[in-house]
């Protein structure tokens, strides 16, 4: 995994900026750090380390949270959509606006990702668009009177928006942490899951009481109290380059080894990784278990996995990342063949959800060790490599999802 220190920043470089790999003292090319001036690098806030880092990775985990945290909790959204009018006269297609917003904003991430790659000086930009944009897809939802007008709306206009908020995030935090990088993703990423966890209780009791317009409202008021004062934390480190970068992307990565072991760990777990959270209410009903149960499981496995994030995210630091994934995918087999096969009870149904929370859920923080891996091979934009597998990882919920619907 590649480090950056203050040395290598102060020595004039015209075409890149080195990183110094920990394995050896040759240094390898980074091309997605972009062209700097290094003639006054002193005067750098330090990486890893001090108050403008904590409050940079502090802002990313509540810009996370509140980015992916309201399409996650769709689930809430449906049940509504489907038992109210105007939709429930018409409810086909409710299920695509989840789908629609999340899926868009992953599959999309390659081409954000190399864009504001490629100009560095539009991703300050691209945050502050983001944020008005989903603003108005959550007021337009509000007006929404037919589930196609949802989908345009809370669907793409959001993933649209969403997609330009997060992104600078990660782009950002690749310059602010070197040495700690894969546990700041793990503490980021851990906003998904604290959103999962918090935001279905607050939106499901607020739908209940004030209906969906009142909601999605109050939801755009929220992002621009919340989220607009963060971006201001949410910045570069090093001086932005005002040049373009390559216009050529090297797509090398895809014929090495490293890539392919790595993406099929990634597909396999993507395979099986949303199974629990889905069937994990069915299963307590099906064994005598109350309803509440069920819900209250799924919660602790969203629990779970925000310190499955953090803790997995750490290992990566100190550990080959095939280690990390290595972990990852016993701890959860683990608990699915020893534990949820012998649930007969809600206290080992809680501790299967618990284990199983952790083990899996912390499983997307490998995703920075395998971007460092993999660039290690062939010099390339390692954030088209982060949007590859997450994208993948989201395909394979979509068939999971479509064959339980189907």
């Amino acid at each position: 995994m590649s480090t950056t220190t203050e040395l290598e920043l102060q020595q004039p470089k015209p075409q890149f900026n080195y990183n110094r790999q920990r394995n050896g003292n040759n240094a390898t090319p980074d091309p997605i750090l972009p062209n700097i001036n290094t003639q006054n690098t002193s005067s750098l806030p330090p990486a890893d380390r001090g108050k403008a880092a904590w409050l940079f990775l502090a802002g990313s985990f509540m810009i996370e949270a509140l980015t992916w945290g309201f399409p996650f909790s769709f689930g809430v959204f449906q049940e509504y959509y489907t038992n109210h009018e105007p939709f429930s006269s018409k409810p086909h297609g409710i299920a695509a606006i989840g789908t629609t917003s999340s899926g868009l904003m992953y599959l999309s991430a390659p081409l954000v990702f190399r864009t504001l790659s490629r100009y560095p000086k539009l991703r300050r930009p691209a945050s502050v668009l983001g944020l008005i944009i989903v603003i108005i897809s959550m007021i337009g939802a509000s007006f929404a009177r037919t589930v196609p007008q949802l989908l345009v709306t809370q669907g793409v206009l959001y993933a649209v928006g969403g997609g330009l908020l997060y992104s600078p995030c990660i782009l950002y935090l690749d310059e602010w942490f070197v040495q700690r990088k894969s546990t700041a993703y793990g503490v980021m990423w851990a906003g998904t899951g604290l959103a999962g966890l918090v935001l279905p209780l607050v939106f499901n009791a607020g739908l209940q009481k004030y209906g969906h317009a009142t909601v999605l409202r109050a939801w755009a008021v929220a992002l621009m109290i919340l989220a607009g004062p963060l971006l201001y934390f949410v910045r570069p480190r090093l001086p932005v380059s005002q040049n373009p970068g390559s216009k050529r992307l090297d797509l090398k990565f895809l014929r090495t080894n490293i890539f392919w072991y790595l993406q099929i760990g990634n597909i396999v777990q993507g395979l099986g990784f949303f199974i629990p959270s889905i069937y994990l209410p069915s299963y307590a009903a099906t064994i005598g278990l109350s309803s509440f149960v069920g819900s209250l499981s799924v919660s602790l496995m969203n629990a779970s996995a925000i310190l499955g994030q953090i803790m997995l995210g750490h290992l990566g630091d100190r550990l080959h990342v095939t280690s990390v994934v290595g972990i990852s995918a016993v701890g959860s087999s683990i608990s699915v063949f020893l534990l949820w096969g012998f649930s007969s009870s809600a206290p080992l149904l809680f501790i299967f959800a618990l284990m199983y929370g952790y083990f899996a859920g912390g499983f997307t923080s490998t995703y920075s060790g395998s971007m460092e891996e993999v660039s290690k091979q062939t010099p390339t934009d390692k954030f088209v490599i982060f949007g590859i597998l997450a994208g993948e990882f989201y395909i394979y919920k979509l068939r999971i999802y479509g064959e339980i619907i189907q």
